[in-house]
Parts: C-alpha cells; structure tokens; sequence
C-alpha cells in the first residue's frame, strides 16, 4: 500500500525582520511575513525581500490560516491568502495545499464558495476583450457562458503563495460557467494567462476544522459613525459590503472594510418591507434570517409601464443566502447558481439548467429603486440590470445581466400562507396574499354568462386605464400611461444579482 509522503516544511529567516518565515508548499515560491509584512521570494533555499505588503483588511471571513479539510478524498490545509478588488466591490481568495503537494484556491462566489485547481493542460487562452459577459465559447468542445469580465487589482496578501501579482496594479479576470456547474477562471496577470478550473462547494461539505468561532463580525470592531449623519452603524454579518444607516436611509460602501473610506448615497421616500428585518423564518427546511430589502421596478423592451417588486435578502450561516421574491406573479425562493444555464439560440425562448427545459416568460431592464439591511454586494440605488424570466411550471430561472456580470439564479414559487407561517406574520395574511391562480369557469354558469362577464371586464379595464390612481411601489407615476399593457412583463423571479 503507497504512504502519503509528508511535504518538506522549509523555514528561513526574513530579510526584513529575521523572524521565521516557513513553506510548507513545494509549489509555493513568495510568503508574506507576519511579523513585518515583508514581500519575500524564494529562489532554493534563499529568501530575498521584494517589498513590503498592505495590511490585509478585514473581512471577517469564517476562513482563516491554517484550517483544513476535504476535497474529493484529498486533505488540504489553508496557507495563504490573497485579497483583491474590483470596481464592484473586494474578495479573498485561499490557498489551499493537498496532501498530494497540489494546490489549489477556495474563493467566496455570490455567498457560497468555488474551490478551482489549476488546468494542467497548455491552452491558448484569447485576450480577456475577446471575451463578451453573456456569449457563449467553447472549451475543450464544451459549451461555456461568458460569466464576469472584470479588472482586479491585489490590495492585500497573507501566507506562502504559488503566485503574487503586482499589488495595486490592475490586470483583467475573466470567468466562464458550464451548465453543469463548472467554472473556469482566466487570470491574466501574466503570458499566457493561468487557467483554473472547478466547482461550487459547501463549507459543511469541505470537513473543515480550524475555523473561526464563528463569521459574525464583533461588534465591539464593527461599528462607526453614519457618514452623512452621524448615527451610529453596527455590521452584523461576515459578508456585507454595503449597508444602510437605520436613521437617514443612507447606502453605506463596506468594501474597503471599516477604517477604509467609507461612501454613502442618500436616499429618499422609504419602502416599508412587510417582512421586517431581522425576523427568522423556516423555509424548505432551512433557518433563515432576512438581512437585507430591496425593492425594484422594471420596464419591458418598447413599453413605457414600469412595474414594482421586492427583494428580501436571506441568510444561513452554512447554507449562504437567498432572495425571497415578492412580485405581481406570488411569491419565489431562488439563490445565485453556480452554473451556467444553457439558452436556446432561436431569440432565448428557452433554457435547460440541470436536466430542467424552461420557457422565456419576460424580458425586461430592472433598477433598483431603494435598500435597506446589509448586503454581500456593493447595492446602490439606481443600479440597473437586463433580465430575463424562465419558468417551468413552479419552477423558476432567472438570468442578470450588467456590463460586467451575468448571474443566474433558480427557484420555486411558493405559497402566501407558507411565507407567513414560517416568519409568524399570519395577522398580515392580506398583505402577503400575491397567489395567482388560473381563470376557471364554475359548475353551472353557461357560456353565455361568461361572454357576458368578459364584456363587462373589458369596458372596466378600459376606463380604469384612463382614471386608475397610482401605486409608486408598483408603477413609475411619471409614466405617461398608467396602465399594464397586454403584452407588459410582470417579472419579479430575478433574485440579487452578479457580486462578486
């Protein structure tokens, strides 16, 4: 029987500090020294000092140094860490070393994580403009989706790492999703770029030990004072890279973590969430906790109607988070996927996920129009996406699209009554009833009747077009028709949006 062979640790003083520095990793060729900071470089057993690294911010990720677990038989240990940011906000990236000698990263992705190891095989990768968010290319003969498009710069690192960008310089990332959940990243900070390829993972799955306490943030450290008014803001969650101030209303820019600059937008004309923040419910078996809100209008290609929904962000500490969906159509329980779902060429009528074939139901441009709670994005009012709805009967797939992102996410309808069992808000059954059901003639009403009927509902319709009053958080009151056309999206599957 073959015996695992240890990894030869290798120590060596700092050239900055002379304290410890240690590899554990063969592959592993610069650390950071946690005594002073110093960049260093191993060239064999001698260890030159290149610069000196940025603090790491804090993100008070449940992930820290020297935790380990399992990955597909493999045990792995953490052993460094690489910070980065984007103009939609910041994300860690760990190394992970396996017990074979193999590295490999473990990344956040939408709340959830993608563990990728890197693509052994010599590819001739195109230049990230070639790559278009929302085109399809094909890898390998396999059929891939155009994911993120982006430019990332490294703000901060920890721990021995088999790669080290140039800190503060920008360089561009480009990422690709399967229908079957792969994902592949092309990082082009060198020639050629370097490929990595892999899944989306539990944390639960992963076996990992040494983890922190727990991944809510200490309040002792997480608050500060409200830019714009001066009240004082706690962050709860481990993940939030925005917030809204309970006393003005005002959105509140987390990424460059507390002690960073801090930005902030007004907003105006409140939306109350039926589902106050902070309550806890059980769905679909789960524990969550509503930590964000967000309400927004969207308006079909060609039509001048806008229309509203709401957005109730959850969370679960192992299971990540999810949109609750309040629109015109019920309500819907989706989250971010990991996978790309394929779309039919013939103008997107349709799309397969998962062995699942859905139907385009509408297409429409949404903006957010107001937030409050904690989010794992950086929200801002005003943000605007292209979305498409499918369904397959409760079945919902929803699709976003921002210049530098497509996200997809997936779901079911369910029930008013559920939704107010589960968050105890059965004296507001009125307020959460949204079910739409089928038009069905009664037993004994003859055809006459019914012709009769829609006459009526007609004539109805058309002078309520003219008079009808209107609801700000359903309708842009600004809009020169009032009314829903025949052929208006209602939309409102599409949960949260493509945050890295």
């Amino acid at each position: 029987m073959a015996t695992e062979t240890a990894q030869r640790k290798y120590t060596a003083p700092c050239p900055g500090c002379g304290a410890p520095v240690e590899f554990r990793s063969a592959q592993s060729t610069h650390a950071v020294c946690g005594f002073c900071q110093s960049t260093v470089v191993r060239n064999g057993d001698v260890l030159s000092r290149i610069g000196k690294m940025a603090e790491l911010f804090d993100d008070h990720s449940p992930l820290q140094l020297f935790a380990s677990g399992k990955y597909q038989k493999r045990n792995f240990t953490l052993i460094g860490r690489l910070q980065y940011k984007t103009a939609e906000g910041t994300w860690a990236e760990w190394n992970a070393m396996f017990d074979d000698g193999q590295s490999g990263w473990l990344a956040e992705d939408n709340g959830a994580y993608v563990i990728t190891q890197p693509d052994t095989q010599q590819r001739n990768m195109p230049p990230a403009d070639r790559y278009v968010v929302g085109n399809q290319v094909n890898v390998n003969g396999n059929p891939f989706s155009v994911a993120s498009n982006v430019s990332a710069t490294l703000i901060s690192a920890q721990g021995e790492l088999p790669k080290l960008p140039p800190l503060g310089q920008p360089f561009d990332v480009v990422e690709l999703r399967s229908a079957s959940g792969e994902v592949i990243s092309i990082d082009y900070t060198g020639t050629p770029p370097a490929v990595s390829q892999g899944t989306a993972v539990l944390l639960d799955d992963l076996a990992l030990k040494g983890l922190k306490d727990d991944s809510t943030k200490e309040e002792k450290g997480r608050q500060f004072n409200c830019p714009h008014c001066g009240a004082p803001v706690t962050v709860t969650l481990a993940t939030s890279k925005s917030i809204t101030c309970g006393s003005c209303n005002s959105v509140i820019d987390l990424s460059q973590g507390i002690g960073g600059e801090l930005k902030s937008a007004i907003q105006e004309e409140p939306v109350q969430p039926v589902i106050p923040l902070g309550s806890l419910g059980q769905l679909q078996g789960v524990q969550w906790q509503v930590v964000g809100f967000q309400h927004r209008m969207g308006v079909a290609p060609g039509d001048d109607e806008h229309f509203g929904w709401s957005e109730y962000l959850l969370y679960n500490q192992k299971r990540g988070f999810s949109f609750l969906v309040d629109s015109e159509e019920g309500w819907s329980l989706v989250r971010p996927t990991t996978g790309a779902p394929a779309m039919s060429s013939s103008a997107a009528s349709s799309a397969s996920y998962m062995g699942t074939n859905y139907t385009l139901k509408y297409s429409y441009t949404a903006e957010t129009n107001y937030v409050c709670g904690e989010f794992y994005w950086l929200v801002q009012r005003g943000q605007t996406t292209k979305n498409k709805d499918f369904a397959n009967g409760k079945r919902l797939l929803s699709m976003e699209q921002s210049p530098t992102e497509l996200v997809w996410s997936s779901g079911d309808q369910i029930d008013s009554e559920v939704v107010a069992k589960a968050f105890k808000l059965e004296d507001k059954q009125d307020l959460l009833k949204r079910d739409v059901t089928p038009f069905s003639a009664a037993k004994g009403i003859g055809i006459g009747t019914i012709i009769v009927v829609l006459v009526i509902t007609l004539i109805l319709i058309s002078m309520l077009s003219r008079c009808s009053s209107c609801d700000p958080q359903v309708e842009n009151c600004s809009s020169s028709s009032s009314s829903r056309s025949s052929g208006g999206s209602y939309g409102g599957f599409s949960g949260g949006g493509g945050h890295k």
